[in-house]
This record gives C-alpha cells, structure tokens and sequence, in this order.
C-alpha cells in the first residue's frame, strides 16, 4: 500500500490534517461506525466535556482498529460529528495532538449536528482506515 497526502494550500497541516489522501494498492479497506465515549455496555461518559469525551471516542475507534488488525497510522478519513463546533474548535490545540501522535494524519470533516445518538454526547468520529 501506499499513500499520499494531496495538500494544494498548507493550512490544514497545522492541524494533522490534509485536504486528500490517496491511496494505492490498497488490499483492505475497513470503515467504522461512529464512536463516542461510551463504556463497553454503551453507557455514556464525561457528560459536558468535549475533550475528555474526544479522547475517549478516540480511543475507542483505536480499539476497533485493533479488533481488525489495524492502527490509527491506517485511517485516511476522520469525520467529527458534534453538538457544539465552538467548544471543539476551541480546544483544537489540545485535541489535534490526540490522533496525531498516534500517527493519524487524516483527511476530516467537521460536522455541526443538532444531536447525536444520546442527548450527552458531544463528539463521534467516523473513520475509514486502509491496509
């Protein structure tokens, strides 16, 4: 497999993120449902805390990853859903590092929504990884 990030300005590196990827000779591709900060029985954590419930969708998509053989160095789309773009955006410093030292560099999206599955929840990330 390999990869290539397609940048035709540079201000989305700033934060770990790139306007494209492509990928070639790709022999897996894996694309994951949305996850939030849930526990393993589905109950929702860090009400009202947009980083702490970042970092643990994030962690809990690496766990997906995993469960396919694969790390967060093989997701090429990150899509952010969440109820408050302010408070993320707000706390892009903090937030961006997250995946980026696990080795994501991904194209994204962010996207403003009214709600999501759980009143509480504030953040889902939706990636597609490749291997």
């Amino acid at each position: 497999m390999e990869r290539r990030n397609i940048n035709p300005t540079p201000w989305l590196q700033a934060f770990n993120l790139n306007h494209g990827v492509e990928v070639t000779g790709v022999q897996r591709t894996l694309y994951l449902s949305g996850q939030t900060a849930t526990d393993p029985e589905g109950n929702p954590m860090h009400p009202g805390d947009i980083v702490a419930q970042f970092k643990m969708a994030w962690s809990n998509l690496k766990d997906a990853l995993a469960a396919a053989g694969m790390t967060a160095a093989n997701v090429v789309r990150l899509n952010v859903y969440t109820t408050d773009v302010d408070a993320l955006m707000g706390a892009a410093g903090e937030l961006m590092p997250v995946f980026a030292s696990d080795g994501c560099s991904p194209a994204s999206t962010v996207l403003g929504v009214a709600r999501l599955f759980e009143p509480s929840i504030m953040v889902e990330l939706e990636a597609t990884a490749v291997a």
